[in-house]
């Protein structure tokens, strides 16, 4: 079977884009000192001054039940946890490393611990794998800032084949100890280190053997701000299923050199940070992600929402309450999310977005108007218009009865007319209206 075909890929693509929204977990030992999962990096911590991290960490409140009721109150369909970041240190009792879950106090494969959670609440699963690494110590000493001069004297590297090794080992243990995974999200590749130089080829090889109906990122080829051959209408085996824009929504759909669009998810933090981060307070309202979430399923894409839990393995109350309210919000309109898909040539309006099912259009009015909402070239083609959350009519007005010549200009427009002056929008973050079209 030709897994890299255009069929197949299409194939294994078919409940991501149907199911559109996910919950990204960023989790670790960088929860500890809580100012993001990159503080080792950007702190320059090394080995001696991290270590304690390692021999402290006990997530004593770590509820993954809790952790996938949160992302399905939320509506989210699918979650990506952190198997292991770019510290190295693994949620996973790998075979291959001490540098684990299971050998600190909280002694527990957490991974797993995830796993059978948002199973059991019929979510779907998948897992991180950072292709860096800055605790082992035949990876390339990132920027030279981790690692001091005394200490890459006292550990000499047995070469990068090494490194190489160990890492495909423990994607292995993934692929194969842990059930059927949906989704394998490895990050990042940067510079030269890209696509071959990971051993891209036989990682596919390798997921396409153990998991042939598992959907991976572009990221073995590419990062969050390049692209690699999933844009060209001959993509590599490894170029991935979808790329994934990292916290940005596109301002139209990705398409490759043909003009086909390109399937695609942005991965969006809640607040500022990934991992978790005390002094962080600056979050996304529901609003926010609400109209982030629409304009991504306007745009042919999806939404990967991330949490950064605690030290103790909470998400922050105010993540959960910010996602309970989106949660809210889908349970009355996720008719227009769910299943749906980009509206060709009715992607934007005035004011919010369109999305489409079968024959259903869906308008996303963000804003309320003191004007007609103008529906662009489908006067002939629409049946009814209901206002989404309580089917509702709609009325459409008739272009010919208006005063002036304005809108007679625009002849195969329909225009409707909602709220006036003293009406708020029933939905003020993103109010839909379902518009159902006359058959071919």
């Amino acid at each position: 079977m030709d897994f890299n075909s255009k069929e197949a890929r299409a194939k294994r693509l078919e409940w991501f884009q149907y199911d559109r929204f996910g919950m990204f977990i960023h989790w670790g030992l960088y929860a500890i000192p809580a100012r993001g999962e990159w503080v080792r990096y950007y702190e320059g911590i090394d080995d001696e001054h991290y270590e304690p991290y390692f021999h402290e960490f006990n997530p004593i409140h770590y509820d993954p039940r809790q952790w996938a009721r949160i992302a399905k109150a939320a509506g989210m369909k699918y979650a990506v946890l952190t198997a292991k970041h770019h510290d190295g240190f693994c949620l996973f009792d790998s075979k291959y490393t001490d540098f684990k879950s299971t050998n600190t106090p909280c002694g527990k494969d957490l991974v797993r611990e995830f796993l059978d959670a948002f199973r059991a609440e019929g979510l779907k699963v998948g897992l991180y794998y950072s292709l860096l690494d800055w605790h082992h110590p035949d990876y390339p000493d990132f920027d030279g800032i981790i690692h001091t001069k005394e200490w890459r004297a006292a550990h000499p590297r047995t070469g990068f084949d090494t490194y190489l090794t160990y890492m495909h080992n423990q994607i292995e243990e993934l692929l194969t100890g842990y059930g059927k995974l949906d989704i394998m999200w490895f990050d990042y590749s940067y510079g030269e280190m890209r696509g071959e130089k990971w051993g891209a080829s036989k990682i596919v090889e390798m997921v396409r053997k153990y998991q042939p109906d598992l959907l991976m990122d572009d990221r073995l080829e590419g990062a969050g701000g390049s692209v690699g051959s999933i844009a060209t209408a001959d993509p590599l085996p490894y170029s991935g299923d979808f790329m994934c824009p990292e916290c940005l929504v596109p301002f139209e759909c990705p398409r490759n050199e043909t003009g086909e669009p390109i399937p695609w998810e942005s991965g969006m933090t809640l607040n500022d940070h990934w991992g978790y981060a005390s002094a962080d307070n600056n979050y996304k309202t529901a609003c926010d992600v609400v109209r982030d979430l629409s304009d991504c399923v306007s745009k042919n894409g999806n939404f990967i929402l991330n949490v950064g839990p605690d030290a103790l393995g909470r998400i922050p109350a105010q993540a959960a309450r910010i996602l309970g309210e989106v949660g809210e919000w889908l349970q009355i309109n996720g008719d227009s999310i769910y299943g749906c898909c980009m509206a060709e040539n009715m992607q934007y309006h005035d004011f919010g977005r369109y999305t489409k099912k079968g024959n259903k259009l869906y308008l996303h009015l963000y804003e309320k108007t003191n004007r007609p909402v103008r529906l662009a070239g489908i006067l002939d083609r629409i049946e009814r218009i209901r206002l989404l959350r309580d089917g509702s009519e709609v009325a459409l007005l008739d272009p010919n009865s208006f005063h002036g010549p304005i809108y007679k200009q625009f002849p195969g427009d329909a225009f409707f007319f909602f709220g006036g002056r003293s009406e708020e929008l029933p939905d003020p973050w993103d109010t839909v209206f379902e518009i159902t079209l006359k058959a071919d």
